[in-house]
């Protein structure tokens, strides 16, 4: 089972967390290194940082991958996608409903 998604870290201190990341890059021999060093300033664990810094790289371009915008039109489409294959099998059973319904109502006549 999946636990809920928390957003303990509003966005804004997610945008100022890895601009410090990036910012400060240089004066670590990693990129790692750095996530280490500021996640615990921040007051997450660095896995979290590390995966905001990459969601911004994808964002911005510079690294290959799904950007937000992007994940969330695919997740919009996945929902109507989803809404639309429910109507389109009620639409089939009303249709087979009243198509029963005529060819029971000829047969009495």
């Amino acid at each position: 089972m999946n636990k809920p998604k928390s957003n303990r870290f509003s966005p804004e201190v997610r945008e100022r967390a890895v601009r410090m990341v990036l910012e400060h890059r240089g004066e670590y021999p990693s990129l790692w290194a750095a996530i280490e060093s500021i996640a615990p300033k921040i007051g997450c664990v660095p896995q979290t940082l590390n995966d905001w810094v990459r969601k911004h790289q994808v964002d911005a371009g510079e690294r290959p991958g799904v950007t937000s915008g992007e994940q969330q039109r695919i997740k919009d489409l996945e929902r109507e996608v989803k809404e639309l294959r429910k109507a389109n099998e009620i639409l089939k059973l009303a249709s087979a409903f009243f198509a029963q319904a005529e060819l029971d109502r000829r047969f009495k006549s």
